[in-house]
C-alpha cells in the first residue's frame, strides 16, 4: 500500500508544479488553490509512505515521478522541446525509478 500511496504522491507532485507555474506568483487564484491542495496530499502521502520506505528510495522515486511527468506534461501540453537527449534523459531517470523499486 506504502507503494501506491508513493506513487500517487509523485504523480501529485506534479500537478503542484504545473499549478505553481500557472498561478504566476500566486496572482491567479485556480491555480493557487490546485497548488496548495496538490501539495498538501502530496506531502502527506510521502509522509505516510516514509512510514516503511527508506527515505532515500522513497524520497527519490517522489522526485522522480513528479520530474517525469512535470516534463512529459511540457513537453505534450505546453511546447517545451522533445529532443531525443531529453527523452532519453527522462528514460533514464524512470530506470532509476524502478531500479529503486527493484532492489529496495
Amino acid at each position: 500500500m506504502a507503494w501506491l500511496v508513493l506513487i500517487v504522491s509523485g504523480m501529485l507532485e506534479s500537478v503542484w508544479a504545473i499549478a505553481l507555474d500557472r498561478s504566476a506568483g500566486f496572482t491567479r487564484p485556480i491555480p493557487s488553490i490546485v497548488f496548495a491542495v496538490g501539495l498538501l496530499f502530496s506531502m502527506a502521502g510521502l509522509g505516510y509512505a516514509l512510514r516503511t520506505i527508506p527515505v532515500g528510495t522513497g524520497y527519490a522515486v517522489w522526485v522522480g515521478i513528479g520530474a517525469v511527468l512535470t516534463a512529459v506534461v511540457g513537453i505534450l501540453a505546453l511546447g517545451e522541446s522533445a529532443s531525443l537527449p531529453r527523452v532519453l534523459s527522462l528514460l533514464l531517470v524512470i530506470a532509476g525509478i524502478i531500479g529503486l523499486k527493484v532492489f529496495h
